[in-house]
């Protein structure tokens, strides 16, 4: 049996970190487009987490080679540092540090073929639109590394958003989603299906990017032989990107890599 793959699919990429040749974590991200130029998104921690002693100096990502034949891929890997200073890019807000990063990808040493379907600006919830609670979201990604390896695809967790959309929970930035989730889902997107025909979305990837999946949110007083976990996640809101993305923001650059994490749960790398 012969299917095109859903354009979704392509929009998220394996992330695998390295300490030299030393394979750290495996991770999710997803891709990003803006005034021509592709980013790769994904958690903060997955570059850098001090608190562990997480310290990647470089990451691979997987690619297809060709759309008609998604058994062929090739592994593309960046290094995350260049004369000592970190080439991604964090953000900060009111709250602290913000558990997204984004890398840019040099076009011209990506694979002339290389099959990527990207989100970009139009995808993001508009600063008057609503999503309503309870609404049946999408978390793209590789949980435990767990992908299709035939075909070098993701996989899919539904989700429900838990917390109201727009509104900071406890004052940070970002939400919370009711869904099963592993290792190996930090920085997958947060989706929900574009309903109207004539929004912004393009017809290629009619998707509208709510977050950025970070970690699972647990309770510090939770009796770990009585209470069962709470399921629940959190997600950075996605138009972070717009200024992580921004041309020369110096307070969108990783010179200061001591950001603390503001997220008090399970990372999911």
């Amino acid at each position: 049996m012969t299917a095109a793959a859903d354009s979704l699919l392509l929009s998220a990429a394996r992330v695998a970190t390295f300490n030299g040749a030393q394979l750290l974590t495996r991770a999710s991200g997803f891709f990003f487009e803006r005034d021509g130029r592709l980013f790769l998104v994904t958690s903060r921690h997955v570059v850098i987490d001090k608190a562990s002693k997480h310290l990647p100096d470089r990451i691979e990502i997987e690619l297809h080679t060709d759309r008609e034949n998604l058994t062929q891929s090739i592994g593309f890997s960046m290094l995350l540092y260049k004369d000592g200073r970190s080439i991604w890019r964090q953000g900060r807000d009111a709250a602290g540090g913000i558990d997204v990063a984004v890398v840019e990808l040099d076009r011209s040493a990506l694979p002339a073929n290389a099959a990527i379907c990207a989100f970009g600006p139009g995808h993001l919830v508009p600063p008057d639109g609503r999503v309503e609670i309870g609404s049946s979201l999408l978390i793209v990604g590789f949980p435990l590394g767990f992908h299709d390896a035939l075909h070098h695809l993701p996989v899919v967790r539904q989700a429900v958003l838990s917390s109201a959309y727009g509104l900071r929970f406890q004052g940070h930035g970002y939400f919370l989603t009711d869904a099963r989730t592993h290792r190996g889902t930090s920085g997958a997107p947060v989706v929900l299906r574009a309903t109207d025909p004539a929004g912004p979305p393009s017809i290629d990837l009619p998707w509208m990017l709510l977050g950025v999946h970070s970690a699972r949110l647990d309770v510090g007083d939770r009796e770990l032989e009585v209470d069962e976990a709470l399921g629940l996640n959190c997600a950075w809101y996605a138009d972070i990107l717009l200024t992580l993305t921004a041309d020369a923001d110096p307070d969108a650059t990783a010179a200061d890599v001591d950001t603390d994490d503001t997220v008090d749960a399970a990372a999911d790398d």
